[in-house]
């Protein structure tokens, strides 16, 4: 297995969620958020990544979950949300499920490559992994540029490019994709962290190539 983390981390704090400033907010079922150029965590996964069986009553306890909890959440909130959702949801992921097409070195260069194109220019990397079902990226957008939109153009140049090599049509990611604002220097460790230790948790075999990145993000 192969990280790669060849730049330094930022030298100067980064930006954090301000509750105190406005946020923009898009999506209904699952509002993802964004505060200039805060750094956010974003995962999406692989369409059949987690079977709908499995994912349903999740969902449907979520929904009820975030009605009773509404956004911005104090540490406690946001440490239960994560040992109730995050926690089973990344179980089921690290297992393995589904087809897993991102265990294809081929497959994950093409994620690698939509990653790295607007680097600098439409957002700064500080890390991210391609899993065999699943993408996680820390970056910080520009302010001009919308979160869903960035997210939106990685997956649909992603969808694109890995169907046409594995000579299918069809979708290939799940509709949405999850993300968090960060809160402070010790969520940014976490999320940091997370990324970096992922492979290891999901137990993948040495010679498992998974990229990494560190751009010299402020």
């Amino acid at each position: 297995m192969e990280l790669h983390m060849d730049k330094m981390y930022p030298a100067m704090p980064p930006d954090y969620l301000d509750p105190n400033l406005e946020i923009a907010k898009h999506g209904k079922v699952l509002p993802h958020w964004q505060q200039g150029e805060a750094y956010v965590f974003v995962t999406w996964r692989l369409a059949d990544a987690i079977p709908k069986e499995k994912m349903l009553p999740l969902a449907a306890y979520r929904k009820t979950w975030l009605q009773l909890h509404p956004e911005p959440w104090d540490a406690r909130t946001e440490w239960e949300y994560h040992e109730t959702f995050s926690k089973q949801i990344d179980a089921w992921l690290d297992a393995g499920s589904g087809s897993c097409v991102l265990r294809r070195t081929d497959a994950r260069e093409i994620v690698v490559g939509a990653l790295q194109h607007f680097e600098g220019e439409r957002y700064l990397l500080e890390s991210y992994v391609v899993m065999p079902n699943h993408v996680h990226v820390l970056f910080q957008p520009n302010a001009s540029h919308g979160l869903g939109d960035i997210v939106r153009s990685w997956k649909q140049y992603t969808a694109s490019k890995i169907n046409a090599l594995l000579g299918k049509s069809g979708s290939l990611w799940q509709e949405r994709y999850w993300d968090r604002l960060l809160r402070n220097p010790a969520h940014h460790c976490k999320c940091r962290e997370y990324v970096r230790e992922n492979p290891a948790k999901a137990k993948l075999r040495m010679g498992s190539l998974v990229f990494g990145s560190v751009s010299g993000a402020r």
